[in-house]
């Protein structure tokens, strides 16, 4: 019986080797840096590579770490239902124009789901809470402002009872975005809707790997969970 062939690296092709490009991607999507202060941060370090190269890398690996991710997380975290969502919408400015970005988080400040739509009316709202139903399971409760279209999708879905509306209650989604807002400001913005949906996507997936609730833990618990989360990126697609 043949051996199953082993997956080709993506790597295969890159001059660069496998470690440098992750923690190029690493560094510009978790941290507010801008292409070239990634560039110069790395030029300190002895790796010479162009702004570019950080951008073609970015879009080109980034996905595919945050898929390994994701799916990763996805199968861990399916089993919990006693687990309460957070849902809320955040202005984003495109050339001007205004589109919204839709997330859900639980009440531990794991991001589940970002979905950008134009309007944010019952369809949109729709879409979003089915792809991340489909994704992450039934929760136990959903918490949400009092925007109608949430409570007109819920009762389409048929879950209207595990709504929960509050004026305080949704501080946990609020103080997720703000880690996004920072990394919007260093990339002066987005240009076009299918590059926030990647990069909130992927952004989400990065966050929620390094996010080791440093406030909760003390210092040595902290320390031996951070080298956990940088040995695990480490071995990313490898």
């Amino acid at each position: 019986m043949p051996r199953p062939r082993k997956p080709q690296s993506p790597f295969r092709y890159f001059n660069s080797s496998p470690e440098v490009i992750r923690l190029v991607v690493m560094m510009y999507v978790r941290f507010p840096l801008s292409l070239r202060n990634v560039e110069d941060l790395l030029f300190e370090r002895g790796i010479d590579i162009c702004h570019e190269t950080v951008r073609h890398w970015w879009n080109r690996f980034a996905p595919m770490f945050a898929g390994d991710i994701r799916r990763q997380r996805v199968s861990r975290m399916r089993g919990f239902r006693h687990w309460r969502w957070h849902l809320d919408e955040m202005y984003v400015k495109l050339n001007g124009e205004m589109v919204y970005l839709w997330r859900a988080v639980d009440h531990e400040g794991e991001i589940l789901e970002s979905y950008v739509t134009k309007g944010r009316d019952k369809g949109a709202a729709l879409r979003f809470m089915k792809r991340a139903l489909k994704r992450h399971g039934s929760p136990e409760a959903v918490i949400t402002d009092g925007l109608r279209s949430y409570r007109a999708a819920m009762t389409e879905l048929g879950n209207e009872d595990k709504q929960e509306v509050g004026r305080w209650a949704n501080n946990r989604v609020e103080n997720s975005h703000l880690p996004f807002r920072r990394r919007e400001r260093a990339m002066l913005r987005f240009r076009r809707m299918e590059t926030l949906q990647k990069f909130a996507s992927v952004h989400a997936s990065v966050h929620n790997h390094f996010n080791i609730e440093r406030h909760l833990v003390d210092r040595q618990t902290y320390k031996l969970r951070r080298s956990a989360a940088l040995a695990e990126w480490q071995i990313l697609m490898s």
